[in-house]
């Protein structure tokens, strides 16, 4: 590859880099000052599961890929990493100590952002030639965009989406040209596992895209069916992840339903400038030069094709941001509980090609400029309605259409890579600093954190035991961040059947019951094999406690009523809480607890206190001990007008925890429990040998999700948990766990891999029959394709080293390296 070829690349990854770093520099925010980054679902979610992946990497996580043992009791883990962690830049993380896993997040996040502008930078190169350090400012003006800066920076997954843009685009020159059957689909099925999300949004953006570029009628219908067989293949392979993920949004705990409200025009107006900020409308802003120069085409004397489809393209795209349909189209049919634009960086994408139409040959003539720059002009205006314009903003949006007047060859540049950095950075600097105001955020992790995590690693004892990280400490998942095996997850793909079992027995939640909460309660600790638990900042050991297997009478589990107390009783088999007495206070010597999942406030008796949150149903306050009751007659203390009856919203319900009564029903099913040497714990399942002369229900206390099956048949269900009958004479049970999709989609990627092959065969046998694709000739649809000339051969003194379409072998070689350089650079 030509050392010009690689210099538009070079240019926007270093651009990219600098100007991130800078604006994160002056807003003083990690890891260049003391304001946090964590916010959101970035400290709560991401950071956690980049700990279990680090710790899997490093043959330390409890279970595998496809059981995670660590949270919510034992979950199905293979949704989760296709949905967070299949990136190709997340293994990066195992090169970094696991206390700096927030640099590492960091650094990743940087090298993603810098990825996606040097890939734009490469893919405007291969769908038409031009000035090399245009294709470097307008790669990393994507790669800069305000979708990128504001809202996927603090969602590192979604930036492999901004990365896949580019990448489907160039798919789709050689889709047009019947070039590369083969890396094609391979280029797709590294994008949709990267974050298939985004992915879908970044396919739909490209196949747009390759439906205008399509140059004759007559070639669209070949293209449209290579098209659409690259993509089925390439969707096909990642199928093995694909439909495990698919299958556990179906299993997931329901979240929020919400009907999409389109932003007004104002705020539309605003976000188009730098500097601005807005959970609820569409981050818009790309370096101003960028619009100003899609505008230009249309004021270029002749109107052609080539000038007004790339405007109209991108017309076409905004309104569907905000037409309600379209917007459903883009978002998998499904408002998100969230930013409803996240599918803005495409319009951004979709911009800087048209930008590239009207710059690939040198800055636009004077008049088409002035037309680009009224036009934009006029939109700026709009901005005035709305609050969501700021003064510096409006200031550098101005600079950014002035420096396009600028004539003076280098200086020109500079000034224009100058304001791109500037608008770009002081965008992320306001980002950084608006986040921090309006959302939730979580400190780095700390020496503290460190010192919790060697006293739970030292408290471990799976499996003969859980160690449980306590209630939220820093964040919702700490099980994964902390170590242990507690009942504490959050993810889009919490099950259901967790949730509401976990709710059964009196647990809290936030998000809506995807955010589930571990709860500290002697009951629930020995149904669930919690031998220690973390409380405040020491792990503590716990009363009795269950094995991880039991047995219990044979026949159907319990029914769950209004009541978690009840509940934890017919799940244990015995009674062990008592009422109140008739003052309202517990027997002395017992232990009060007390269940108000709708109330906020203080609860106290005597000198304890604590604390509820409960705001039905986005909020549930847990089942909470008020202690061990030491003087007659003193009764609970409850926030405000607290009453109403257990099982009804706003209710309140206190039982009194006999501690003897609970040691007894333990030891009782502790003597018919398979031996501690008899359960074998695996990263995908458990297996227990038997007592002879066994016979009932085992129980294995791990939730019953969609997966699971014992002895070779769906296990069944024993109050939520995972539970077989004991067949007459067994001396074993094993229980294996597989996430639902999983065959399936090793069938369907397997199917895939050999259609592939079929369909590369069948390509290069056409070409060889029809003559040597490079050069002047005619390529898959019958098209005459001429030889465009060489860029040494342009009258531009500033043109790149590269060929156009159909190039030459060398321009070939440099597609085939810019795949390997973006889209696998981890080198995994």
């Amino acid at each position: 590859m030509r050392a010009a070829g690689r210099a538009p690349a070079l240019a926007a990854l270093l651009l990219t880099a600098v100007a991130v770093c800078a604006g994160d520099a002056v807003a003083r925010t990690f890891p260049f000052g003391p304001h946090r980054r964590s916010v959101n679902d970035l400290g709560n979610q991401f950071l956690p599961f980049h700990a279990r992946l680090w710790d899997l990497l490093h043959g330390r996580a409890d279970g595998g890929l496809l059981l995670n043992w660590q949270s919510g009791w034992g979950t199905s883990f293979l949704p989760d990493l296709g949905t967070y962690l299949t990136s190709p830049f997340a293994p990066l993380v195992a090169l970094f100590p696991r206390a700096d896993l927030a640099y590492a997040l960091y650094g990743i996040t940087v090298l993603k952002t810098a990825a996606a502008a040097a890939a734009m930078a490469w893919a405007l190169l291969r769908t038409r030639p031009g000035v090399w350090w245009g294709a470097g400012l307008l790669g990393a003006a994507y790669g800069l965009c305000g979708w990128a800066l504001l809202e996927a920076v603090y969602n590192p997954m979604w930036m492999d989406g901004l990365i896949a843009f580019p990448l489907l685009c160039l798919v789709g020159v050689w889709v047009r040209e019947g070039r590369r059957p083969l890396l094609g689909p391979l280029v797709v099925v590294v994008c949709w596992l990267a974050n298939f999300y985004t992915a879908y949004m970044a396919t739909l953006g490209a196949a747009l895209v390759l439906l205008v570029s399509v140059p004759h009628r007559r070639m669209l219908v070949p293209v449209l069916v290579r098209g659409t067989v690259t993509v089925l293949l390439g969707v096909g392979l990642a199928a093995p992840v694909l439909v495990p993920v698919f299958l556990g949004t179906r299993h997931a705990h329901p979240g929020v339903v919400r009907e999409f409200v389109a932003a007004g025009a104002p705020d539309l107006a605003a976000r188009l400038m730098p500097v601005t900020y807005g959970f609820s409308t569409p981050a818009l802003f790309v370096w101003t030069a960028v619009p100003v120069l899609a505008a230009s085409l249309l004021f270029r004397p002749g109107i052609r094709r080539e000038q007004w489809r790339w405007p109209a393209l991108a017309l076409a795209v905004a309104l569907s941001l905000q037409w309600g349909p379209t917007h459903l189209v883009w978002h998998v049919f499904a408002t998100p509980n969230g930013s409803p634009y996240r599918q803005t960086f495409v319009l951004s994408g979709v911009l800087v090609l048209a930008a590239w139409a009207a710059l690939a040959d040198g800055l636009p003539d004077r008049r088409a400029l002035l037309g680009g720059a009224g036009t934009v002009g006029v939109l700026g205006l709009g901005a005035l309605g709305s609050g969501q314009a700021t003064v510096w903003g409006g200031a550098l949006f101005a600079a950014g259409i002035a420096v396009l007047f600028v004539r003076r060859g280098r200086l020109a540049v500079l000034l224009l890579a100058g304001v791109l950095v500037a608008q770009a950075a002081a965008t992320t600097a306001y980002g950084d600093r608006e986040r921090l105001r309006r959302l939730d955020d979580y400190p780095a992790w700390s020496a503290a954190d460190g010192r919790l995590a060697d006293a739970l690693a030292r408290a471990d004892g799976w499996p003969a035991y859980r160690t449980d990280s306590g209630r939220p400490h820093t964040t919702a998942n700490e099980p994964m961040a902390l170590g242990g095996q507690g009942g504490a997850y959050y993810s889009s793909l919490t099950p259901d059947v967790l949730t509401r079992t976990m709710a059964a027995l009196g647990a809290g939640w936030t998000s809506r019951g995807r955010n589930l909460q571990s709860l500290d309660n002697p009951v629930t600790d020995a149904l669930f094999a919690v031998g220690a638990r973390r409380r405040d900042d020491a792990v503590v050991r716990t009363g009795p406690a269950l094995p991880l297997v039991t047995v219990r009478p044979a026949g159907a589990g319990p029914v769950y009523g209004p009541s978690p107390f009840r509940n934890q009783e017919l799940l244990l088999g015995a009674r062990v809480y008592e009422p109140p007495g008739p003052t309202g206070a517990c027997r002395v010597g017992t232990e009060t607890f007390l269940w108000a999942p709708d109330v906020t406030g203080t609860a106290r008796l005597g000198p304890v206190t604590v604390r509820l949150r409960g705001e039905l149903p986005k909020w549930r306050a847990a089942l909470v001990s008020l202690g061990v009751q030491r003087v007659p007659g003193l009764r609970p203390e409850l926030p405000g007008a607290a009453t109403g009856t257990a099982g009804t919203a706003g209710g309140v319900e206190v039982a009194c925890l006999d501690h003897g009564r609970l040691r007894t029903a333990v030891a009782a099913l502790r003597a018919t429990a398979p031996g501690p040497s008899a359960i074998r714990v695996t990263s995908t399942g458990v297996r227990a040998r038997l007592r002879p002369g066994t016979t009932g229900t085992l129980v294995l206390a791990a939730p019953r999700i969609a997966g699971w099956t014992c002895d070779g048949r769906p296990a069944s269900s024993y109050g939520g948990l995972v539970a077989a009958p004991v067949r007459p004479g067994a001396r074993e049970v094993s229980c294996v766990f597989r996430p639902p999709g999983l065959r399936a989609g090793l069938v369907t990627g397997g199917s895939a891999l050999l259609l592939l092959a079929v369909w590369a065969g069948l390509t290069v046998r056409r070409r060889s029959r029809g003559g040597d694709g490079g050069g002047a000739g005619e390529d898959a649809a019958g098209e005459h394709r001429p030889r465009l000339p060489h860029a040494s051969g342009r009258t531009s003194r500033d043109a790149p080293a590269a060929s156009g379409p159909a190039g030459s072998a060398g321009s070939a070689g440099s597609a085939v390296a810019a795949v390997a350089a973006v889209a696998a650079v981890p080198g995994i």
